[in-house]
């Protein structure tokens, strides 16, 4: 009789990559869960330190996760449990996020990047330290722009409802382009108090949450030690345009203001 092994094969496992730091403690990592609830752990190299989690390639390398990525249940787990890592990161000190999905086949490939971008990762953490990324949201105020009443015209039923929907349109369009004028105008004040400012698309509601479209979607780079100033200045911003409400959101992780070489979302870095 012949009995077949049973087969034993160990997934091949390769290094997702959460950020980069100057330095951490190992208590700081034990208290961290990383992708799958599994721990992270500490990749250090030229100085600097990589965060990452073991992932098994089975299910992280580069065809799994491309049909991964289709999975929004899954991209949205995924998404989730980086970012919480990034955050946890964000509270001791200075942070570079990774892009979603960056997974090195092995710590070799981690270090070897660490040694390839050091004087850029060196920089941003210096841009970094003692700043945070806060978002400023501003949505169209419903009704703050009217027109003045309909004057009665000459005509019948039909063409008074085709000036009343005119006169709708035009209104809809005027409050547009004030809101749109009062978001650049927030927008480069805030710029002049923040380090630096950059202007993302504007939500659409389903993600936003907001019943009232967003016109503005701004982060900001704040130094600690003037963001009493500029939380003032987003609330005087907000009493000088009334047709905005203005949201302040933060402190984040600084996503916005890390220069990202020109790499596709995902990014599996084979040995070789």
């Amino acid at each position: 009789m012949v009995e077949v092994a049973a087969d034993l094969r160990v997934p091949a496992a390769g290094a997702w990559l959460h950020a980069v730091v100057r330095d951490t403690e190992p208590a700081t990592l034990a208290a961290i869960r990383g992708m799958e609830g599994g721990p992270v752990r500490a990749v250090p190299a030229a100085g600097l330190v990589a965060v990452v989690s073991t992932a098994s390639l089975d299910e992280y390398g580069e065809e799994p996760l491309r049909r991964n990525l289709e999975d929004l249940a899954w991209l949205e787990r995924a998404a989730r449990a980086h970012h919480a890592v990034v955050e946890a990161l964000a509270r001791r000190g200075p942070v570079v996020p990774a892009r979603l999905a960056t997974v090195h086949s092995d710590d070799e490939r981690v270090v070897g990047s660490l040694a390839d971008r050091r004087a850029e990762l060196v920089a941003t953490l210096d841009r970094l330290t003692g700043r945070d990324e806060w978002g400023v949201k501003g949505y169209l105020v419903a009704g703050a722009a009217t027109v003045g009443a309909e004057t009665t015209g000459a005509g019948g039923v039909g063409t008074a409802y085709l000036r009343r929907r005119r006169a709708q349109l035009t209104a809809r369009e005027e409050r547009q382009q004030v809101a749109g004028a009062a978001a650049d105008a927030v927008h480069d004040a805030l710029c002049e108090v923040a380090v630096a400012g950059r202007r993302h698309s504007p939500q659409d509601r389903r993600l936003s949450g907001a019943s009232a479209p967003m016109v503005l979607n701004g982060a900001y780079l704040v130094d600690a030690a003037i963001l009493p100033s500029f939380t003032e200045m987003v609330g005087s911003l907000g009493g000088r345009h009334p047709g905005l409400h203005l949201e302040l959101t933060g402190p984040w992780p600084a996503y916005s203001f890390v220069v990202e070489r020109p790499e596709p979302a995902l990014t599996v870095r084979e040995s070789g």
